[in-house]
């Protein structure tokens, strides 16, 4: 990984912790929301270009964020 791509897994599992304590549902939910929020669309879409790789490192929580987001996107 590079170092940006690096920070930006680390910052969305650290968003994704955060949620943690909720059900897992609203816990995916307020993730996606705080990413669409706060993250620039470069930021989104390099983290959604990393998961579609198929590469790991993301949180269970993150993961499914991020994939609320492409699928987001797409409509």
């Amino acid at each position: 990984m590079t170092a940006k791509i690096d920070k930006l897994v680390r910052m969305a599992n650290q968003i994704a912790d955060f949620y943690a304590a909720m059900p897992e549902k609203e816990a995916i939910d307020g993730a996606a929301t705080h990413l669409r929020r706060y993250w620039t669309r470069k930021m989104i879409r390099e983290i959604v270009a990393f998961a579609e790789e198929g590469h790991h490192g993301l949180n269970p929580t993150a993961a499914q964020a991020v994939e609320a987001l492409k699928r987001a996107a797409r409509v």
